[in-house]
């Protein structure tokens, strides 16, 4: 004997709870066991990354910690960190963003070139990309010997060339993002606009950009905390003179010789700016879909 249809009041009562449950389907595999060969090695990788995280944590020196991070030395890196980052995300985003757009929407000869040469930055060594900024923007570069004869400007060893360092490293990371962001949204809504009348930069101002805020915030997050973090760019293209040019990472790199603690306490506080950004972006990185 087959069972009544469900009646008008088990349909409310499915509508109401969310409509009728659905059968999660597993991926093969999952939930029969882990091969060994597979397991050891996974708890490897996850101890290698892990450990030296917990060390950073136990070997702090948490009862000196306020006085640590209270002294004219760390408050003057650290101030001068943040200003700097934010600066380098805000030209990250003034000169990225229209450079996705450009990846992104419009095709030219020589585009995967271009492509390429933007994350370029991405996986050339920090310091090879200070030694290039050098050559392009220092006294005797390319085009810094224009800058300093014809207008007096003068950027390695400043505040102004830690800026540019980190907006070197850093400015790929929100290119990427904002390109793929761009790549997925519908263009259709854009020549929409522009069939009613709109230019391209009032259809991108009006219409593309309020899709694409969410690939274009997670991606200035990334920046600001790449160029955070950045070290071998500035130091060879910026200089450590404390008050000046000496960041952050250039502080615990300088404190690592003559004062553990005062690095593990500085290290302890890019760690705390690295987990916020990852729990900022838990949506895009830490879930999966």
């Amino acid at each position: 004997m087959t069972p009544p249809p469900p009646g008008p009041s088990d349909a409310a009562t499915e509508t109401l709870r969310g409509g009728p449950r659905r059968r999660r389907v597993r991926p093969a595999g999952v939930g029969r066991g882990v091969p060994l060969p597979l397991l050891v090695p996974a708890l490897l990788g996850l101890a290698f990354l892990v450990v030296p995280l917990i060390a950073l944590l136990v070997r702090a020196p948490w009862r000196s910690m306020p006085e640590q991070l209270t002294s004219t030395d760390v408050w003057q890196a650290l101030q001068l960190s943040l200003v700097c980052a934010t600066a380098a995300t805000a030209v990250s985003l003034v000169l990225g963003v229209p450079l996705a757009w450009l990846l992104a929407r419009v095709e030219f000869p020589g585009r995967g070139l271009v492509r390429a040469l933007v994350t370029l930055p991405l996986v050339l060594p920090p310091v090879v990309g200070g030694v290039a900024l050098l050559m392009a923007l220092g006294r005797n570069g390319v085009v810094g010997r224009s800058l300093d004869s014809w207008f007096g400007i003068t950027l390695p060893f400043t505040t102004t060339g830690v800026v540019i360092a980190e907006a070197f490293v850093a400015m790929p990371f929100l290119v990427i993002s904002v390109e793929g962001t761009l790549r997925a949204a519908d263009p259709r809504y854009e020549e929409a606009a522009t069939t009613l009348g709109a230019s391209r930069f009032t259809a991108f101002r009006r219409v593309t950009l309020p899709l694409i805020a969410p690939g274009i915030a997670a991606g200035a997050v990334l920046a600001w905390a790449r160029a955070l973090g950045e070290f071998g760019a500035t130091i060879t293209f910026a200089g450590n003179f404390p008050g000046r040019t000496q960041t952050m990472p250039l502080a615990v790199y300088l404190a690592l010789q003559s004062d553990p603690e005062a690095a593990i306490a500085l290290s302890l506080v890019l760690l705390a700016v690295s987990v916020a950004v990852l729990a900022g972006l838990r949506d895009r990185w830490m879930t999966a879909g």
